[in-house]
């Protein structure tokens, strides 16, 4: 007996609400933030009669390859906006995309099992319906989703989802960037500040984070430093920061070009703002432009070398250190027997006075006698002194090639706060 023609679509028919129940179950099995369904009668009646509704428009649309009406698309744009207005979560909205395309890709395949295999021409032209359709459909719930988030999620919230997926190489990362009203760029300059922790007592940094994203429209997040069970004020942490750079720039990889790593222009600007705010000191490690798909390791990147990095003021020159900055210091923390002779270096300069500080000026300004007296105030043959206080300390003369490669190190050592 020949399958008679439609038949596919019968069957697709005649299960759209067994169907539709299976998915809003699923929901409730497979994605926590709708576990609530199975106490809120009225969220699911909802959600039922949509999953209803859009099998039945399947079923009464695809026979012909009609598309999706405008009336259509509203009503799914109003369900994508209903959802964000219940609070649910960009990644909870993602997992309920994939689960609804996989259960109706399902619900064709047992449909046309059931009719045992069917005619070819029907499941070709549900097929053929779907993937068109459904990408309007998504599209359609991703923007009512996105239009009420924005009104919903604080800018520097919004700002912090993005830096977040864009990290993590999530393609919410496109949709997010529309929620921020913030175009993605191809390559990233990826920049850490880290801010040590705060007295107690200190106020917190939201105001401070907010009105950097603001002003430079980046997207920026805080991550608060994990404090162990010792004792510390607490509350410091990092601000990851990104940067849209152009292609091309200096690289940190494999046989990276000589001389200083390229950042944008902007981010010096945005580090001197931030420390302004801040009020104490920080310090920032930067990245050259690198690729999404590279983002994370130069995280990582940025991370190490603003750990590396002397913590500094925004009235003293700061500004963010890269790879070229600071490479010694890098791989002397990483050696411990290497850090732990510059920290007795270090301990000899004790006794002063104010000789850390003073050999910090004197590199800071290329060894210019007269630039350094002038950045710590005194008289040349103050600075003159305290750099024969260095030699008879240590046994190094400050201003020989040797004493520039080992005394340089322990000032950034001792600067960055890497021995306590």
């Amino acid at each position: 007996m020949l399958t008679p023609m439609g038949s596919l679509f019968g069957e697709l028919a005649r299960q759209a609400t067994a169907n539709a129940r299976r998915e809003v179950e699923t929901y409730v099995r497979e994605i926590p933030e709708l576990g609530s369904l199975d106490v809120n009668s009225r969220a699911r009646a909802e959600t039922l009669e949509y999953a209803v509704w859009f099998r039945r428009r399947t079923v009464e649309l695809a026979p012909e390859n009609d598309m999706l009406t405008e009336d259509d698309l509203g009503y799914i744009t109003s369900m994508g906006a209903s959802r964000a207005g219940s609070g649910m979560s960009l990644e909870s909205r993602q997992r309920v995309l994939r689960v609804h395309t996989a259960l109706m890709l399902r619900e064709i395949n047992e449909a046309t099992e059931a009719q045992r295999g069917g005619h070819v021409e029907e499941l070709m032209r549900i097929m053929s319906w779907f993937a068109p359709q459904g990408e309007r459909g998504i599209g359609a719930y991703r923007e009512g989703f996105v239009t009420v988030m924005r009104r919903q999620v604080p800018y520097v919230e919004q700002a912090a989802l993005l830096a977040r997926s864009l990290l993590a190489e999530d393609p919410a990362a496109e949709e997010l960037a529309l929620v921020a009203g913030m175009e993605l760029a191809d390559h990233y300059a990826v920049t850490v500040i880290r801010v040590p922790d705060r007295p107690a007592g200190d106020r917190d940094l939201e105001n401070e984070i907010e009105a950097l994203v603001k002003r430079y429209g980046v997207p920026a997040t805080w991550c608060p430093e994990r404090v162990g069970g010792g004792g510390g004020g607490g509350g410091g942490g990092e601000l990851i920061v990104l940067v849209p750079g152009a292609a091309g720039a200096a690289r940190l990889h494999a046989a990276p070009a000589p001389g200083p790593d390229l950042v944008p222009d902007l981010v010096p600007d945005l580090l001197q703002d931030f420390a302004q705010a801040l009020g104490r000191p920080c310090a920032a490690g930067s990245t050259a432009a690198v690729p999404l798909s590279e983002l994370s390791g130069a995280l990582d990147r940025a991370r190490r070398i603003s750990r590396a990095a002397p913590l500094r003021r925004a009235s003293t020159r700061l500004r963010p250190h890269t790879l070229a900055d600071v490479f010694v210091e890098l791989t002397v923390a990483d050696v411990p027997f290497v850090d732990e002779w510059l920290r007795t270096v270090a301990r000899s300069l004790r006794p002063g006075p104010d000789l850390l500080v003073t050999l910090d000026a004197y590199y800071r300004h290329d060894m210019n006698r007269g630039s350094a007296a002038t950045a710590l105030n005194v008289h040349p043959r103050t600075l003159d002194y305290r750099l024969r206080r260095v030699r008879e300390l240590t046994g190094i003369d400050p201003g020989s090639t040797h004493g520039v490669r080992v005394l340089s190190s322990v000032v950034t050592r001792s600067l960055s706060r890497a021995w306590g």
